[in-house]
């Protein structure tokens, strides 16, 4: 397999199928794959789990100075634990997307945070795909390929409804999706493509199509 240096950053509002198809992109090109946004869903559990107060910026910090996160960057195996409990499922819990945007908001939290996303992304060797919501403007910039994905607000809103497998309702799925990407718009605009960011619009794609979009905007850009 080469190891051509190939940096993909995608970025996103909740529920525009990122995830997904950045696992799928990350497949088709042999890359390792970064879940961030899933970073911050383990240091909320791990905020919880220890009945630290979320409001307190302070106590949060203190916490993830010393976050025991283990994250594995293989895009077909997710694995995610905290001080060594698996943690897959528990943060995609409601509880937890509720509190998310309390930590990402913390800005002496998400300094850290980048810095071990951007260790990641030197540990693969410069190849990955690295998802989440400020990927292509301040964890790497410098990307091979940055990518804008989104959706219509009622599409993403089905979508993650689909993903949660039904049990939620429409407040509980608005609270989710539109409130919380309120909320983390404050700390960073991913609802617009920066400058030399390619803009990918899902709504009237499938899931292939979505695929086939992000891989042939990442082949253009490689070719710039």
């Amino acid at each position: 397999m080469t190891s051509e240096r190939l940096v993909i950053a995608m970025d996103g509002p909740s529920g525009s199928g990122k995830s997904s198809v950045a696992k799928a992109v990350a497949q088709h090109f042999g890359l390792a794959y970064l879940d961030t946004g899933a970073m911050y869903r383990a240091l909320t559990w791990y905020c919880l789990q220890q009945q630290v107060d979320l409001t307190d910026a302070d106590a949060v910090l203190a916490v993830a100075q010393n976050f025991p996160l283990s994250q594995g960057t293989t895009a077909d195996v997710e694995m995610i634990e905290v001080d060594g409990v698996d943690v897959v499922e528990a943060i995609r819990e409601p509880r937890i997307s509720e509190n998310v945007s309390a930590i990402a908001s913390n800005r002496g939290v998400r300094d850290l945070l980048i810095n071990m996303q951007r260790d990641a992304i030197k540990n693969s060797g410069y190849r990955m795909v690295a998802e989440g919501r400020d990927i292509t403007t301040v964890v790497a910039p410098d990307a091979d390929a940055r990518i804008l994905l989104t959706a219509s607000e009622e599409v993403r809103l089905a979508r993650r409804g689909l993903q949660l497998g039904g049990t939620q309702n429409n407040e509980q799925l608005a609270q989710q999706v539109s409130a919380r990407d309120a909320k983390d718009s404050k700390v960073n605009n991913f609802t617009e493509a920066a400058e030399g960011v390619t803009l990918v619009d899902s709504s009237d794609l499938n899931f292939e199509e979505t695929i086939d979009a992000v891989i042939k905007a990442v082949e253009e850009a490689r070719q710039k």
